[in-house]
């Protein structure tokens, strides 16, 4: 299994547990699902049915997305100034760390990162935003979208902003 890292903050940000493709050179996208989470509950790789999800909501559950509860991600919210000078910072210390490990990447990266970070502005309402479990606003800060369903999310990673460790 591989485990997605943050860079910057050494946060766990996801894994290759979940259905995962790289896009564009630059990001991954995370496919995830809504579960029902309710105290004592003890997960054994069963999928509840949707009668089971109900009755736990009943009961007092509360529905997340399952990346988010498994690493312990943390909601934050942007207005599109805020995210773009976030977007500033965190680009620059991506490319600084990459012209030390990985100099002919920078280009590229600069490139596919401004392309997609067009495609991000231009949607910008639809995107929810989780940092890692430190909170480390300096870190990278995922993006959350739905599937043309729009009831899956899925959650993007720039992938220059990860160490990928093999666990």
């Amino acid at each position: 299994m591989k485990l997605f890292i943050d860079k910057i903050s050494g946060d766990e940000m996801g894994s290759d547990a979940y259905d995962y493709k790289e896009v564009d050179d630059i990001v991954y996208e995370l496919d995830a699902q809504q579960i029902v989470i309710s105290e004592g509950d003890v997960d054994i790789g069963g999928n509840p049915s949707a009668e089971e999800q109900a009755e736990a909501l009943e009961n007092g559950g509360t529905q997340v997305i399952n990346i988010v509860h498994s690493f312990r991600l943390q909601s934050t919210t942007f207005d599109k100034k805020g995210y773009l000078t976030h977007l500033k910072s965190y680009m620059k210390a991506i490319k600084e760390s990459l012209a030390k490990e990985d100099p002919e990447r920078v280009p590229v990266f600069e490139k596919k990162a401004a392309e997609f970070a067009k495609k991000i502005v231009g949607n910008f309402k639809d995107y929810d935003f989780y940092v890692g479990e430190s909170m480390n606003l300096d870190g990278m800060v995922a993006l959350v979208n739905y599937r043309e369903d729009g009831v899956t999310p899925f959650f993007i990673l720039w992938k220059d902003g990860l160490k990928v460790t093999k666990i």
